[in-house]
């Protein structure tokens, strides 16, 4: 018997909802849902809690096969949440641009200053700049908090997310002829993209 289908068994047999049985172990309904349907493997930390609540050994849940796919799963799971975690922290990281003088101010001479002392562009070009880096910014916060979440398809939006931000930062900086804040904002963009191609 298939580790989902002893998993149902179990459950049935102390009478548990999915939802009843997610919040025994601390890990959401969902999770429990993909474990039964055999969409997944718990991780070995929630192996060790199944085989307590039911008293059963890890033997017993799922077989060295198995153990071997959750492993992996696993890996591939912790692998992921680190990559996102970083293309979170990429994304915070763009808030330099508010206090960097890498803007050029386009005077009589030209100086470089930061975001808050840029004057020589007109006042909406300066709130495009402030959007656009805010919302990378709130993005990344995001991606942070969401490293940890369960579901895969959350993260991957946030990441495509994350590097659609990035291309039109690098796009706004040198339309408006920022080449500093757009060199900036492109070497980031290189980095997220390293780290979504490991991820594959």
């Amino acid at each position: 018997m298939e580790f989902n289908q002893k998993l149902q068994e179990l459950r049935k047999s102390k009478e548990l909802t999915q939802e009843e049985l997610a919040e025994a172990l601390f890990v959401s309904r969902t999770a429990v849902s993909k474990w039964e349907s055999g969409r997944g493997y718990p991780s070995i930390d929630s192996l060790k809690e199944l085989s307590r609540f039911f008293s059963v050994t890890i033997d017993e849940l799922i077989g060295p096969d198995e153990i071997l796919s959750a492993a992996e799963n696993e890996k591939k799971t912790f692998a992921d949440r680190y990559i996102s975690l970083l293309c979170g922290a990429l994304d915070i990281l763009t808030a330099v641009l508010l206090f960097l003088p890498v803007f050029g101010n386009g005077g009589d001479p030209p100086a470089a200053v930061s975001l808050f002392g840029l004057t020589g562009v007109s006042s909406w070009v300066r709130i495009v700049f402030f959007v656009v880096i805010g919302v990378t910014i709130l993005n990344g916060i995001c991606g942070v908090i969401l490293a940890r979440s369960e579901d895969p398809l959350r993260n991957r939006h946030r990441l495509v997310t994350g590097a659609v931000l990035s291309v039109v930062c690098v796009a706004v900086f040198l339309a408006t002829k920022q080449p500093y804040a757009g060199i900036l904002c492109f070497a980031l963009l290189v980095v997220k993209g390293f780290l979504l191609i490991q991820r594959k």
